[in-house]
């Protein structure tokens, strides 16, 4: 029997409406994409409930457990995203079994760590801010300073202002908050990341700082309380985004970042920490502050938890800015004088 036109029209009409739906669904996925990340986070909120820990992809793509990886595992597991002279930037695939649903977020979305590498001698490391220190963002630190790197530093209070000391250029522009224990700090030019006990330890005066909490390993050894008690000062076991930096005994900088879907607590952090032979490391800003800008070949590339540029009010949704950013930026070449002959 032939389908009168009445039945024609309403078929064609529910095509368009279907067509319509998928068209708007994938525009607002977009968007959110765009100014939420809402496919890391997608991921984010499926596992934030887990009670598995961490895997890292080998090289033969298998998944193990962070604590069974050796140090070279760690190594091959690396994948290489950016290299030029005093900087790699490589990725881990990552995954935490936490039930169907979070297989499946991140299977199709996938769930990443990055680990940043920077020698000191090819690139100096700063606070970096705005007049004020009004909040702003890391690529427009990365732009206004020219810089090559720029991370969140020391938390912020709720009004935006930081917690902790700041300097600058030989200055403290911001009192110390005495709780927290971790430190960046520069002295004598070289950059020093770790407890807040390498101040004293580091002879100098300090050009640069801010504290971070908190701090995690010194000496290669992970203090004991960030696992026999990770929630007495710190939420060091909720699985959240996370930014890790420290250093190995060259003084060599290291940064274990979460990506996209790559959240963690405070143990396995430090964890990868061990693992990539960091002899000091302390936590800086993290949760949905967390976000930070690099220099590749291809531009300027950027991570960021949560909203920067849209000001909804409401608390999920609000801009997540912050006063004080680490910068780095690569050193300016010397400049060798030669007089003329006489």
């Amino acid at each position: 029997m032939k389908k009168s036109k009445v039945e024609k029209k309403k078929g064609g009409c529910l095509k368009v409406l279907l067509l319509a739906l998928l068209a708007g669904g994938l525009l607002f996925w977009f968007l959110g994409e765009v100014f939420y990340n809402v496919g890391s986070n997608a991921v984010a909120l499926a596992v934030r409930d887990s009670k598995d820990v961490l895997q890292v992809r080998s090289r033969k793509g298998t998944w193990r457990k962070v604590s069974a990886l050796t140090p070279a595992d760690m190594s091959q597991a690396l994948i290489l995203r950016h290299s030029e002279p005093g900087l790699r930037w490589s990725t881990l695939k990552v995954r935490r079994p936490s039930g169907l649903v979070a297989s499946l977020a991140q299977g199709f979305l996938g769930a990443e760590v990055h680990v940043i590498v920077i020698a000191p001698e090819q690139f100096e490391f700063m606070t970096s801010f705005k007049p004020k220190f009004a909040v702003t963002t890391a690529a427009e630190r990365l732009g206004s300073d020219k810089l090559a790197f720029a991370i969140t530093a020391s938390f912020r209070d709720p009004a935006g202002k930081p917690l902790g000391y700041v300097w600058h250029e030989g200055r403290q522009l911001n009192p110390a908050f005495k709780e927290w224990s971790g430190s960046f700090f520069v002295k004598g030019g070289r950059p020093y990341f770790g407890p807040k006990s390498l101040l004293d330890e580091v002879p100098g005066l300090i050009e640069e700082a801010t504290q971070g909490y908190p701090s995690v390993m010194k000496n290669h050894t992970i203090f004991s309380y960030v696992d026999l008690k990770p929630d007495t000062y710190f939420d060091g076991s909720k699985i959240t985004y996370r930014s890790l930096a420290g250093m190995r005994k060259d003084g060599t900088i290291v940064f274990i970042l979460s990506g996209d879907g790559g959240v963690m607590n405070v143990s396995e952090s430090a964890e990868l920490a061990r693992k990539l032979d960091l002899q000091h490391a302390t936590l800086l800003d993290g949760g949905r502050a967390l976000q930070y800008s690099l220099v590749t070949e291809d531009g300027p590339w950027h991570f960021t938890a949560l909203n920067t540029r849209l000001n909804f009010k409401h608390r999920w949704l609000e801009p997540q800015r912050s006063p004080v950013y680490i910068g780095v930026r690569r050193r300016a070449p010397q400049i060798i004088s030669v007089g003329q002959a006489p």
